[in-house]
């Protein structure tokens, strides 16, 4: 098997997986979900309006300063909503799982065993190694 065939069966693992498919449907319960939708379209609405008061020939900042505030508060807003969290942790779940792909290939790109090799665990240790001796660095 090629390493395109490969690719393409572990793209079709990836979609199988519960972490795809939550995704898939807080995507779909986004795009069906009223409020979010009104708060895009705000935020849409606002952008617009901030480009085309940044394109006169003496942009009006008290305007610009009103607009980014506007957009920072719809913006805001609409990160709060139940369907826009939903879709967030979901995505967060989906990154994470293609972070920890990629750096399996990147070990394995660089000669580890494909095997064995494991990423290093993502840890806190407010800098201080002596407290883990993950000997990571920080």
């Amino acid at each position: 098997m090629d390493v395109i065939e490969l690719t393409r069966q572990l793209g079709a693992a990836i979609q199988a997986d519960e972490r795809y498919t939550k995704l898939a449907a807080a995507k779909v319960a986004v795009d069906n979900d009223a409020e979010v939708q009104d708060k895009m379209k705000k935020i849409e609405e606002i952008r617009l309006a901030y480009q085309t008061a940044a394109m006169d020939a003496e942009p009006d900042e008290k305007l610009m300063g009103k607009l980014d505030k506007d957009f920072q508060d719809v913006y805001a807003s609409l990160m709060v909503t139940d369907g826009m969290a939903s879709y967030e942790e979901a995505r967060a779940e989906l990154d994470e799982l293609m972070n920890y792909i990629m750096q399996i290939l990147y070990l394995c790109v660089n000669g580890e065993d494909p095997a064995t090799c494991e990423p290093p665990e993502e840890h806190e240790c407010g800098g201080d190694c002596g407290c883990c001796s993950s000997d990571c660095g920080c």
